[in-house]
C-alpha cells in the first residue's frame, strides 16, 4: 500500500519539528515538505500535490481558511486538516464552510492526531475529540450556524463592518463619518483587524477582504 504523504502549514518552526518527528515515524505516511505561511503553503500545494495538508488557521499572509480556499481550486481532491489553538465554535465552522476535511487542536495527544489524519486520507471527515460535544452544541444555535458561513471569524462584529467599507475603498474619514465614530476610533479598530488577519498595510487587507466576498454590498 503506498504512503500518505504529508504538507505541513504552520509559521512555528517548533510546531513544525514536532508533526515532522511524529509523521516521519509512521510507516504510513510520508513527510513531503512544510511551509511557514499562507503564500508558500499555496505554492508547496501546487508543486508537490500531498494528499493530505495539515494546516494552522492564523498564518502571516494569507490565513488557513483563505489558503485553503485557494488550494482547493486548483487541487479539489486534496484532504486538508485545520490544526490550531483555536476552540471557538465559529472558526471549527469556517474551516468546514471552505472544504476542511478535519479540525484538531495542537493540544491533542499523538494518537488523536495520527487518527485524524489517517481518516481523513481515506476520505472520512473527522474532528478530534475535544470538538466533538462543542460541534452539537454548536449545531443547537440557529444564530451560530449562521455565523460560521461569515468569513473572518476572529473578527468583532464592528471590525468585520469596518473591514467591509475599507474592501469597498472607503477612507478611515468616510468610514469614521458613516459609522458616526472619530478617526481615531476608526485608526484603532484597523490596527486590530490588521493584526488578526495578519496583514502589513491596508492594501493586504484589502485583497483578503474582496477575496473572503466582502466590500460588495456597500451603499
Amino acid at each position: 500500500m503506498s504512503s500518505t504523504h504529508i504538507l505541513v502549514a504552520d509559521d512555528h518552526a517548533l510546531f513544525r519539528d514536532g508533526l515532522r518527528a511524529l509523521i516521519l515515524a509512521q510507516d504510513d505516511l510520508e513527510w513531503v515538505g512544510e511551509a511557514a505561511d499562507g503564500s508558500e503553503v499555496i505554492e508547496k500545494a501546487a508543486a508537490l500535490q500531498p494528499d493530505v495538508i495539515l494546516m494552522d488557521i492564523n498564518m502571516p499572509t494569507y490565513s488557513g481558511i483563505e489558503a485553503t480556499t485557494r488550494i482547493l481550486q486548483e487541487l479539489p481532491e486534496t484532504k486538508i486538516i485545520m490544526v490550531t489553538m483555536l476552540e471557538d465554535d465559529a472558526s471549527v465552522f469556517a474551516a468546514l464552510r471552505v472544504g476542511a476535511r478535519g479540525y484538531v487542536l495542537k493540544g491533542s495527544n499523538a494518537d488523536e492526531m495520527l487518527a485524524v489524519i489517517r481518516a481523513v486520507a481515506q476520505g472520512q471527515v473527522l474532528f478530534g475529540a475535544a470538538m466533538a460535544q462543542r460541534m452539537l452544541n454548536f449545531f443547537q444555535s440557529a444564530q451560530n450556524e449562521a455565523e460560521a458561513l461569515r468569513p473572518f471569524p476572529d473578527l468583532t462584529e464592528r471590525e468585520r463592518e469596518l473591514l467591509d467599507l475599507i474592501a469597498a475603498g472607503l477612507s478611515n474619514n468616510d468610514i469614521a463619518q458613516k459609522l458616526v465614530i472619530s478617526p481615531k476610533t476608526v485608526s484603532n479598530h484597523i490596527t486590530n483587524i490588521f493584526d488578526k488577519l495578519k496583514v502589513a498595510d491596508r492594501a493586504q487587507a484589502i485583497i483578503k477582504a474582496r477575496a473572503a466576498g466582502l466590500g460588495k454590498d456597500v451603499h
